[in-house]
């Protein structure tokens, strides 16, 4: 089948490469006609990746209305704060009868919308899929087993995606659960920027796993409360993801929040890193909708105290650690 990939950077990268190698023919977007060119020509992508040799059949283009007629599935692999923006970019386009598949793990910061949330007030047109899971790009290009999840509300839709994508490496699951898996996907770079500055400040592993854990319990809070299955949760795009996230130094979230532990502004931590950090833009609509419906998230809350507010990363530590004992079931902290 013919697949469009419409976002150039590590993930959007490695999913047009796997997608190739599954047997479509696929057209990749970049913003950048000098990224495309390079693309073309060397199979590698000039900034992400770029280490790593693509399928000589993936074919690179720069002229988004082009390469959004090429086909009726498209996959979408462009940051949460950014899905607004090529969304309404496709709005002026003859997108009827095309389905969407978003790669974005984020919450957009303003309206506090999931992805979905998004694509129905500005694309409601569309067939729109979520994927989700434990599945970093420098892993996926390299064809390592990978399972994720495909969401969506209408089950056989999920499925063509599903069948589109399976390989013996890759393997897809469904589900009809929206909220859990963009939810899981979303709140989990939050919980490993947390643990990023636990490992900067050597704390040991016991606690980075309470962090983790501590962290999961936060997504489900969050989760039920927005309309997620706690049991999605416990998944592929919750559990799943939350580990990949909190314990693989490809994670680019534990990585900004290491930076944080040892020091560096938000300004350099990301400089350092060099690509977008969703939990360092996401922690902000997190946090204000847990205010806004009074629910208890104290690692994100830490999280956001330390990036915006101006806290000192050991009274935030020392906070946590003095909070009241409570039971352990979810629904305390």
């Amino acid at each position: 089948m013919k697949l469009t990939v419409l976002g150039a950077g590590s993930f959007g990268t490695a999913m047009a490469n796997h997608a190739v190698e599954a047997g479509h023919d696929v057209r990749l977007w970049c913003r950048s006609p000098e990224q495309a060119k390079t693309l073309n020509a060397e199979h590698r992508n000039p900034r992400y990746l770029k280490d790593f040799p693509l399928n000589e059949n993936l074919v690179a283009l720069s002229d988004f209305e082009e390469t959004v007629a090429f086909s009726d599935s498209l996959i979408l692999a462009v940051p949460a704060q950014k899905v607004r923006e090529v969304l309404k970019n496709l709005s002026v386009l003859p997108v009827a009868g095309k389905k969407l598949l978003s790669l974005a793990k984020g919450i957009e910061i303003g309206s506090g919308f999931l992805m979905h949330q998004v694509a129905q007030e500005v694309l409601p047109e569309l067939s729109y899929s979520a994927l989700s899971g434990p599945s970093h790009a420098e892993e996926v290009v390299r064809d390592l087993p990978t399972a994720v999840v495909v969401a969506s509300r209408n089950p056989s839709i999920a499925e063509e995606w599903q069948e589109a994508l399976n390989t013996p490496h890759f393997r897809v699951y469904t589900s009809k659960d929206l909220p859990g898996v963009e939810l899981g996907g979303a709140v989990k770079n939050i919980i490993a920027i947390a643990v990023g500055a636990a490992l900067a400040l050597d704390l040991g592993d016991n606690a980075k796993a309470a962090l983790t854990t501590r962290g999961l319990a936060e997504i489900m809070r969050l989760g039920v409360a927005l309309g997620a299955e706690p049991l999605t949760l416990s998944g592929l795009a919750g559990i799943g993801d939350l580990m990949v996230t909190c314990y693989s130094l490809h994670s680019r979230n534990l990585r900004f929040g290491a930076a944080i532990g040892r020091g560096l502004s938000l300004e350099q931590a990301g400089e350092e890193i060099g690509q977008v950090v969703e939990g360092a833009h996401t922690v902000k609509a997190v946090v204000a909708e847990a205010r806004r419906m009074a629910l208890e998230l104290p690692v994100a809350e830490s999280v956001h105290r330390i990036l915006y507010e101006g806290a000192e990363l050991s009274d935030v530590i020392q906070s946590l650690l003095m909070r009241d004992p409570k039971p352990e079931h979810p629904s305390h902290v």
